[in-house]
């Protein structure tokens, strides 16, 4: 008997899920415990990242490089991130997700160390790219959250946690602007080193594993390597065009590396699944309708908002000049260009929160349309706008358009995956998400280099168009999430309680668990909860 398929290949079942969390039997102060711990993780995380963005003019001038290599700062982090965060996902359901978010957390802090020491332009790239297993942070989290709240409360909590980036966002912009200015730069990342840790050590003492583990799965390790070069190639290759040349040989070279790294990785993985082996990545899982438009819409969206945020936060710093340069912005330093960020911020805080309480009752797919609708306006009033008065307003509606858009669109994922596949769903949509935004970063790079003025003291600098042309495109790919959304099976709101009030609910008495599946896992929904249609 061939033992690649004989019984000695099959793997152990895994033991049944357990019956999901309602409003009768979850655990109310440590569910609520969970999510506050992760909401001081989401804080912290974007108070680093966060910071960085108004520092980035000063890091390009400490370090001599232009504006186009600057953004490897941030691509560097994404591409690293995006390569890890299929690999750390899979972990998380298999060994348990609080075991991994801790070594994660762990890992983070001892790359934001080394980073704040940065003595070159090239070290702080190296360092950024160990930096980028924080992107892994956030899936991890969520995945975990997802497991200690009843299905009725998550959007609640999904809501709070999101409104958490735009507190994060208040925090660090005027904070890490104050003390780069005043401190400098590495400042910010030693500042941050102790909160890091701390929450470190909370999760270990103040957080239990989550029920949902797999740990008789089998790490498809070859698969993951091959997965993680073809990601971080592609995206290393589409942040850096600008840079080196869109037909350069480093950016034809790492695409085409990337590509090719595909072919050996669907044949071993097709191998592997022969084996009665469980894949690195679940392409059933990717092919789930509410899936698939989650991943896309937040690839979307990530693009439009960092080609944005980057083309903003430079518009802020440049002076102004005359054929209406800078929309005639007054000029301001690192610190001015964090304070007036924060009403994008706010924005997106006060209505984050306010989704929160009241998508269970509407729908996902409303408030994802309307968000759609509202940030694309947004985007193009900033393009227009020619006093500070009138950015300062547009930024508060952009905040409120990604606000409805990032607390409601995350539901149709989280409330459509087997929470026994959570931590790779979440962290698969997080590739998607930062696969955009390591784009338009970069694009907005390129952008603004293109399009400079070409005579008089500050000849070289971005012209006005250049602005202009971002917060177009940005709008443009807003509004294209807002078509896919449409195609998203609705999993709240009335329509889906009344199409489904016949099925058993989260009080009743959970029905017979599904028999295994020869790969080991239930293939059916969870006991208890309600199905959505495939």
């Amino acid at each position: 008997m061939d033992p690649a398929t004989g019984p000695s290949a099959s793997p152990t079942p895994d033991p049944p899920p357990p019956a999901p969390k309602t409003l009768e039997n979850f655990d109310k102060p440590y569910a609520y415990r969970v999510m506050a711990l992760l909401a001081g993780i989401v804080v912290v995380v974007m108070y680093i990242e966060g910071m960085l963005t108004p520092s980035l003019p000063t890091i390009q001038a400490d370090f001599g490089v232009d504006t186009a290599q600057v953004s490897l700062i941030l691509s560097a982090y994404a591409a690293s991130g995006v390569a890890l965060s299929p690999v750390v996902g899979k972990l998380g359901d298999i060994y348990g997700k609080r075991r991994v978010l801790v070594g994660v957390m762990l890992g983070y802090a001892a790359a934001v160390s080394v980073t704040g020491f940065s003595p070159n332009f090239t070290f702080m790239v190296a360092a950024r790219t160990v930096q980028g297993i924080g992107l892994t942070i956030m899936p991890l989290g969520m995945a975990l959250m997802r497991d200690e709240f009843p299905r009725e409360l998550i959007p609640r909590a999904q809501g709070l946690l999101s409104a958490m980036f735009g507190i994060g966002f208040v925090i660090s912009l005027p904070l890490g602007s104050f003390v780069s200015q005043d401190y400098g730069w590495r400042t910010t990342y030693h500042s941050s080193i102790p909160f890091v840790v701390l929450l470190a050590v909370l999760l270990i003492l103040y957080t239990r594993e989550s029920a949902y583990r797999r740990p008789n799965t089998k790490v498809d390790y070859v698969g993951a390597v091959f997965l993680a070069g073809a990601l971080a190639g592609i995206v290393t290759a589409l942040s850096q065009g600008q840079v080196w040349g869109w037909t350069s040989v480093p950016t034809l070279g790492f695409l085409a590396a990337g590509i090719a790294l595909f072919v050996p990785f669907a044949l071993y993985e097709s191998w592997w699944t022969r084996r009665k082996r469980e894949p690195i990545v679940d392409g059933r899982l990717l092919r789930e309708r509410n899936v698939a438009v989650t991943n896309i819409v937040l690839t979307v969206v990530g693009l439009g908002m960092y080609l944005a945020l980057f083309s903003l936060i430079y518009q802020f710093e440049y002076p102004p000049a005359s054929g209406g340069y800078n929309g005639g912005f007054p000029t301001f330093n690192i610190l001015d260009a964090g304070i007036y960020i924060v009403p994008l911020a706010l924005g997106m805080i006060v209505f984050a929160i306010a989704v929160s309480f009241v998508v269970a009752r509407v729908g996902v797919k409303p408030f994802a349309i309307a968000g759609s609708i509202v940030t694309a306006l947004g985007f193009y009033l900033i393009s227009i706008a020619t006093t500070l008065d009138q950015a300062l307003l547009y930024e508060t509606v952009i905040g409120a358009g990604i606000a409805l858009l990032n607390a409601s669109i995350i539901n149709l994922l989280i409330l459509t995956v087997d929470p026994k596949d959570m931590s790779q769903a979440t962290a698969m949509n997080n590739v998607f998400r930062n696969v955009g935004g390591s784009v338009g970063a970069p694009i907005a790079g390129s952008l603004l280099a293109t399009y400079t003025l070409t005579s008089g003291p500050l000849a070289g600098l971005p012209a006005h168009v250049a602005f202009q042309y971002a917060f177009w495109i940005a709008a443009v790919v807003t509004l294209i999430a807002g078509v896919v959304v449409v195609f998203g099976q609705e999993v709240l709101g009335p329509s889906r309680h009344a199409k489904f009030a016949h099925l058993p609910t989260l009080a009743r008495s959970a029905p017979p668990s599904p028999a295994p599946s020869p790969s080991g896992n239930p293939s059916g929904p969870i006991p208890g909860e309600v199905p959505v249609p495939r």
